[in-house]
């Protein structure tokens, strides 16, 4: 999960809100409320400050959902509070006096919503449920209080277009720049009914974003598949043991439960003999949102799809995707489409070939059949045996969870310098036992940098995926801030004492979102907003951190068999690389066809829109292959339909990884290698360290000494490399 960053640390907190689904009402700012406010903050363990070791760590073991509807209350009223005393000075605005205060406020909110976070993604109930969904228009209305104030935005505009600008360092222009535009491009420069429209959309938006997310958690929690015994065949053992925990854990002890999360759908789907479970786990998977009941998100989206155009339209945009890109790398939504389709033809033609291959096997196996969606993942890892001898579920038994959490603080000591060291449970609180931290500092001095919070594994409540967040980021206004980040997955835990094994592209993810934490322990920023990102570029950081996975000193060194402790066979790493671009087609075809949807739900005239229609007839025009599904079908498409943070903006993994392919070419090309202390410090000086402080063109160019080119994107994936020199 990412913070949504607008402009400053009171604006950072209402638009993460929004975006995780919403925050509150205002107080009037006198003394008697201020008492009251001040006695909250003392008794409220939400909006107290942390405290503790470590620059102080959030209260996890104080925190009840009683106090959260309270903490937002008063965390809003003194956040308004505090944009009063900005509006209210009579010296002229300048950086210190508007955009630094600015910067300062709104801490004591950001607090609540380090504890808002948890319970929204690592621990839901129906009760916190009820309070975000009362408190998603409410939390709108706040932002639109500080969006649309007059005084703030002409203060903000006198430092932007004053003289100021010209004495300004580079970062603190970088400041102003962002929020400015941050109030602009969010309905600061309207005014009468057109204001008052543009508050009250963003209050219904917030409210529908809070209800799709909610539907598909419902989903997730309310389908289960169970199977007996008898239906196990081709399961690994590691799964049906963790099948079973979690079926003994819903009160079906003797079955195998296979919960409707990717992490439990996709290892069933590639292994599963069954072929009619199969279809049920694969239906039951993608129909998320999409079964007509009570949780069905089709209406919802046609809401959402309407509300943001009119909105954007208030703003003067043709559509909602030329207003969100137009701060983007991309800039504009024919760019992204311009990548996007370069790439799909030969993913197209990939995908061909790989059913082709999984046809024969099934014709030779006399199954009798025509591969199907729910065949895809189970007759590929046959191709994958048959082209490459090689096996995924053997690959596995060298996948250990903690050995692979060793070789992320390796990669993360030979890159950055980080020294990761556990620390006793206890010593900071935790929101679940299964939470467990480790104290990062400099390996050379010794100095903090902060801690690392780990959440492994999946159980009801806790959204699915993996994703990377902080409690608390870098800065330097008032001193330096030690860093609190936090990596969460839904690896499947299995019995006591059973290591957890995962697959290969599992601990790509695990690397990918630990690349995120790696740049929030990096920043060298003053400025809360600089910690904040471009979309389209923000996920390079952690696409990038994924290729070491496959580099010599991490297979060496941490892929050992979990039973015997011996290293992984020279044969099979030889094999696993050799098949680098297996299954690229179904991969990419995979992502492409939601990045592609999102972008032309973004782009057309969304009046009547039916979502089911709209997608089966986009993916009709795009020939989208019938045997692979979009990763995110409409219904699910958390990314651009819980929030705002990827709506228009799905395309930016592929654009990232331009930027991954590329940056990784300089690693491979370097005397060091992926390992070379040359290119590792100019990655960290540029790309990781000033966060958003420069552009991110200008920040790759420093770090590249030219832009990236697609060319290493399509060799990566084994495609035909375009023959003339291509930039995104």
């Amino acid at each position: 999960m990412r913070k949504i960053y607008l402009a400053g640390a009171a604006v950072s907190t209402l638009i993460f809100a929004a975006a995780c689904s919403g925050p509150l009402a205002p107080a009037e700012g006198t003394k008697a409320k201020a008492t009251q406010q001040d006695t909250a903050m003392n008794e409220n363990p939400l909006l107290s400050e942390f405290s503790g070791p470590y620059g102080g760590t959030p209260a996890f073991d104080k925190a009840k959902l009683s106090d959260l509807k309270p903490a937002l209350e008063v965390g809003m009223a003194k956040t308004l509070a505090e944009i009063d005393v900005i509006t209210a000075n009579a010296e002229a605005p300048n950086f210190e006096n508007t955009i630094v205060e600015l910067e300062r406020s709104g801490r004591d909110l950001n607090r609540v919503f380090t504890y808002w976070g948890i319970w929204s993604s690592n621990m839901s109930s129906p009760e916190f449920r009820d309070i975000q969904g009362e408190m998603a228009p409410r939390l709108s209305e706040f932002n639109s209080k500080i969006t649309q104030n007059a005084a703030l935005f002409a203060r903000v505009k006198a430092v932007y277009e004053g003289e100021e600008m010209k004495t300004l360092r580079p970062d603190q222009r970088r400041v102003v720049q962002l929020t400015y535009d941050g109030f602009a491009r969010n309905g600061a420069t309207l005014s009468g009914a057109d204001k008052k429209r543009y508050a009250a959309i963003n209050s219904k938006l917030a409210e529908l974003h809070t209800k799709f997310g909610n539907n598909v958690l419902a989903d997730e929690e309310g389908y289960v598949t169970y199977i007996s015994g008898e239906q196990l065949g081709g399961l690994p053992d590691s799964f049906a043991k963790a099948a079973a925990s979690a079926a003994k854990a819903r009160d079906h002890e003797g079955q195998y439960a296979i919960t409707n999360t990717r992490s439990s759908m996709s290892p069933f789907l590639t292994y599963a003999d069954e072929r009619d479970v199969r279809e049920k786990v694969w239906r039951t998977y993608y129909s998320r949102g999409d079964n007509g009941d009570a949780h069905d998100n089709n209406a919802i989206i046609a809401q959402i799809l309407q509300l943001r155009n009119e909105r954007v339209h208030l703003l003067g945009y043709d559509n909602y995707a030329s207003w969100r890109l137009e701060n983007r790398m991309a800039k504009t939504p024919e760019r992204a489409l311009d990548l996007m389709e370069a790439v799909w033809p030969a993913a197209l033609a990939r995908v061909k070939e790989e059913v082709a291959d999984m046809q024969a096997i099934a014709d030779a196996e006399g199954a009798n059949i025509t591969i199907e969606p729910w065949d895809y993942r189970y007759y590929a890892e046959k191709v994958r045996k048959d082209k490459y001898d090689l096996n995924s579920d053997e690959v596995k038994q060298y996948l250990q969870l903690d050995k692979l959490r060793d070789a992320l603080f390796f990669v993360a000591g030979e890159l950055f310098n980080f020294e990761f060291t556990a620390l006793p449970d206890g010593e900071v609180p935790v929101f679940h036992e299964d939470v467990h931290v480790w104290r990062v500092t400099d390996r050379t001095s010794g100095k903090e940098i902060g801690l690392w919070y780990l959440d492994p594994f999946a159980r009801p409540g806790k959204r699915s995926g993996a994703w990377a967040t902080t409690y608390r980021s870098y800065e330097n206004i008032d001193g330096p801030q030690t860093v609190l980040g936090s990596n969460n997955s839904n690896f499947i835990k299995g019995e006591p004492g059973e290591p957890v094994l995962i697959s290969w592209d599992d601990a790509s993810t695990l690397f990918h979102e630990f690349g995120h934490a790696l740049h929030f322990f990096s920043s060298k920023v003053d400025y809360p907003t600089l910690n904040g990102g471009v979309r389209d570029y923000t996920e390079f950081q952690s696409q990038l951190l994924e290729r070491w996975l496959s580099t010599d000193k991490v297979i060496n060194q941490f892929l050992v068999h979990y039973k015997t402790g011996k290293p992984i066979p020279a044969d099979l790493v030889a094999k696993i690389k050799a098949a680098a671009t297996f299954n690229q087609g179904f991969a990419t075809t995979e992502y492409l066809a939601s990045a592609l949807m999102d972008m032309r739900y973004h782009t057309v005239d969304p009046t009547g829109i039916d979502p089911d229609k709209f997608e089966r007839e986009n993916m009709i025009a795009l020939h989208a292959p019938k045997e692979i599904p979009m990763r995110h079908r409409s219904t699910q498409f958390g990314h651009i339909f819980s929030g705002e943070g990827y709506a228009a903006g799905y395309y930016g993994y592929m654009w990232a990884d331009v930027l991954t392919s590329d940056a990784a070419e300089a690693f491979a090309e370097a005397p060091g290698g992926f390992y070379d202390k040359v290119v590792a410090k100019k990655l960290v000086d540029n790309l990781f360290a000033p966060r958003n402080s420069i552009d991110p063109a200008d920040a790759y160019r420093a770090f590249r000494g030219r832009d990236a080119k697609i060319d290493a994107l399509m060799r990566d994936r084994g495609f035909p490399v375009p023959k003339k020199d291509s930039k995104p």
